[in-house]
């Protein structure tokens, strides 16, 4: 090897032993690729550290360095390079030539700094001023990378993410994160800021207790309409706050005292104008809408109070759904929010639940569009809802016509959820679950918390084993070590942090807790108070490359799948019971991962017919979107998997329209009750503006397009399809690529 900076001589006298040297060590390089450990470069960097002290090469040093540091790692099979480049720092630093090992310390700082200005930092901050570097633009298919705010934050993610995997995250787990092998979830958020995923808001606490926020003291709602309007306020300063889903569980229940409190307002209004009575008076009546005895006595009042209580609370929610989407939070998006209800069963509670329905079905604006946030998830209880006779069946045939036009609710089976995680409770955000709690004797549920995901990718295994279960399993050993490192990290980085840095959360009430400023919330981090999960991708595309069949054609391959999910299960509870850490693993929703994992891997394995050739992995443990089953087919095939990923799941299916046959619909929701615990459909709901047409528009692989007058406009059309968990709007904000040919991929299931 010659060149102006290495002397010619050097390469010369070393070329002769070159064939000895040749061991079978891989090294591991920066950008995660893998090459044949070579002495030869050892001794050329040693060679160019010494000719930098202006001094004689001494090649007898450089010999002796590169021996030891060979011999030291012959025994790895693999190593990273910054390993070797330590050790040869050692070694030269306890040889005779201490002036070549200060040069060489030097040289390896000048090449850092180097690699870091050829870095794609610089060419990611000037695709997103010039709106190019689609990676960073649709990452996330709710976010609007045109307007200034949201640039704004993804330009500050860019620098966070930046400085995450150079000062702070693992030097292991970054190599894994950027090679491909697992995914570091939310390194533009997380861990540069000490803040965590999803949440349940203890919605119930603030607004009982009250609460600060910014500069105005919050006392407790007296009608529904304030205690609506406060709501938006908290899930707005919550979502900006952390980086994923905020949940309001049970709203109906939480906000139901609130309906109370409008109905005796107006009964009280009505006492004084229909029957003028005085304050003394009306002051000392119990009023409420099962007090029979005082409705028999002042009729009027209750019919009045009635009317006006049933459309203030549709007001009150109208003005909440328009309100979180059209808040945009401090991270530039518009706040990931769900709704959970169906189970209660007062009057009160079930005003809430029709409230939330009829609002949806009405949709936003003057064209009736279908709105994205927040989700809306609806619980089915047998004696509740789910059959003729149930007090609230005829709020199940709204849900239903509701989710026919809407998408929207998705259901949740009270049983299945209490079997799988151990307590009901709804998802936070769009899929992740917790387990069961106590704190003083009582179940909690409301103010925890998750602290972060870390996605191991399953399909690169499989591809790297080539055919060997054994192999599999032995490289998913190593790689879960990395991805444990990872999630503890993101604990570290929580530990010890203050109350003051984020006072809706821990000073005010949110994450259920009222601490000081100067409090740490370790406690709240504990003893599966917050859980940590593990993600994984591409069960399906797993199965294909280690056995070479397609897992549902497969009885024994769908118990492989299986098996899988269970030993990545068993994992999680070894950490758990290891650390006192709530570790639990989770289906990774993947929108932009799907993408991420299969590009990487077909540049680095090429293009393997059903694995890397379709341009995205399959969601989790989601059956592939291109097999043609029933939807009775798929629930059946995915029902086995949320035992084992109880830290988060989902399943959905796709239909035709099913606005005049919700029967159907209620057929496929009764099936799903009865088997998985999480159940979403998509239906089409998209709607053209200039024709009028609804419907469902055609995918292609650059957007959508209307089949009645092939509109493409954005400003003129909505479509919305689910992305993971959540819904988006892909003709205002489209997806990545890999998401894109997903949805093209996708059949119906009838």
């Amino acid at each position: 090897m010659t060149s102006p900076f290495f002397p010619a001589g050097c390469a010369i006298l070393t070329e002769q032993n070159k064939e000895q040297r040749v061991i079978v060590t891989i090294v591991i390089k920066r950008d995660g690729s893998e090459v044949a450990f070579n002495q030869q470069k050892i001794i050329d960097a040693i060679c160019a550290a010494m000719n930098s002290t202006e001094k004689k090469i001494d090649m007898d040093v450089a010999q002796k360095v590169a021996d030891k540091v060979t011999a030291r790692i012959s025994k790895l099979e693999k190593v990273d390079i910054e390993h070797i480049q330590d050790e040869v720092q050692s070694a030269l630093m306890n040889s005779r030539r201490k002036d070549a090992a200060e040069a060489y310390i030097g040289y390896r700082e000048i090449r850092t700094l180097k690699r870091r200005e050829r870095s794609s930092l610089d060419k990611k901050v000037l695709g997103l001023l010039e709106l190019t570097n689609e990676e960073v633009l649709k990452e996330n298919s709710n976010k609007d990378g045109a307007t200034i705010p949201t640039q704004r934050d993804l330009l500050a993610g860019i620098m966070a993410k930046d400085f995450a995997q150079t000062y702070m995250i693992p030097k292991r787990v970054v190599e894994a994160h950027n090679s491909g092998s697992l995914h570091f979830h939310d390194q533009d958020y997380s861990p540069y800021f000490p803040i965590y995923n999803c949440m349940l808001i203890d919605l119930k606490g603030m607004l009982e207790n009250g609460f600060k926020l910014g500069n105005a003291q919050i006392e407790t709602p007296r009608s529904i309409t304030t205690a609506t309007a406060i709501t938006a306020q908290i899930i707005a300063q919550v979502a900006s706050h952390i980086y994923g889903g905020n949940t309001i569980n049970e709203i109906d229940k939480i906000l139901a005292p609130y309906v109370a409190k409008s109905f005796a307002k107006h009964y009280k209004n009505g006492l004084e104008w229909l029957y003028e009575l005085d304050g003394a008076a009306i002051a000392g009546l119990d009023i409420s809408y099962e007090n029979t005895k005082l409705h028999e006595r002042y009729p009027k009042c209750f019919d009045y109070a009635k009317k006006l209580t049933e459309k203030e609370t549709f007001d009150a929610f109208q003005s909440l759904e328009y309100e979180i989407n059209t808040l945009v939070s401090a991270n530039g998006q518009t706040p990931f929010s769900t709704f959970g209800f169906g189970r209660g069963i007062s009057w009160e509670e079930r005003q809430i639940q029709i409230a939330i329905l009829k609002n949806r079905i009405r949709g936003l604006g003057k064209d009736g569009k279908t709105p994205v946030f927040p989700k809306l998830i609806f619980a089915l209880e047998e004696g509740v809802n789910l059959r003729p006779g149930d007090p609230n069946y005829d709020i199940k045939e709204l849900a239903l016509k509701c989710s026919t036009l809407r998408m929207y609710p998705d259901i949740i089976s009270v049983p299945k959820v209490k079997a799988i995680t151990g307590s009901f409770k709804f998802p936070m955000g769009c899929r992740s679950f917790l387990g069961a709690y106590e704190e003083n004797g009582r179940e909690l549920h409301d103010g925890r918390f998750n602290m972060g995901v870390v996605t191991a990718n399953l399909p690169r295994l499989a591809i790297q084993a080539k055919g060997s279960e054994r192999t599999f399993y032995k490289l998913l050993d190593e790689l879960l070590e990395v991805c444990k490192e990872g999630l503890m990290y993101r604990i570290e980085r929580l530990r010890g942090v203050k109350a003051k840095v984020a006072p809706i959360l821990y000073m005010e009430g949110a994450a259920g807790s009222r601490l000081q400023p100067e409090d740490t919330i370790d406690h709240l981090l504990q003893n599966g108070r917050a859980s940590i999960s593990l993600g994984y991708i591409g069960i399906h595309e797993t199965i294909l490359a280690l056995y070479g069949n397609h897992i549902f054609d497969d009885a024994a391959l769908r118990q492989k799948g299986l098996d899988i999910v269970r030993y990545l299960s068993e994992k999680t509870a070894e950490w758990k019971n290891e650390t006192g850490y709530g570790f639990s693993l989770y289906s990774t929703p993947a929108e932009s991962l799907c993408y991420r994992f299969c590009k990487l891997d077909e540049q680095r394995f090429g293009v393997l017919e059903g694995i890397t050739d379709k341009g995205y992995y399959t969601n989790s443990f989601h059956l592939d979107v291109a097999k043609k089953v029933t939807p009775f087919e798929k629930i059946e095939f995915e029902k086995a998997y949320p035992v084992h990923a109880s830290g988060g799941f989902i399943t959905y299916c796709e239909f035709d329209s099913l606005v005049q046959n919700p029967e159907a619909l209620e057929a496929v929701w009764d099936y799903a009750y009865e088997r998985v615990p999480y159940f979403g459909t998509n239906t089409p709901t998209d709607k053209c503006l200039e024709c009028g047409y609804e419907g469902e528009f055609e995918a292609t692989n650059t957007g959508f397009e209307c089949p009645n007058c092939g509109n493409r406009n954005p400003k003129t059309s909505s479509v919305i399809r689910r992305c993971c968990g959540y819904l988006s709007e892909p003709s205002q904000r489209p997806f990545n690529a890999g998401k894109q040919r997903e949805v093209l991929a996708r059949v119906k299931h009838m």
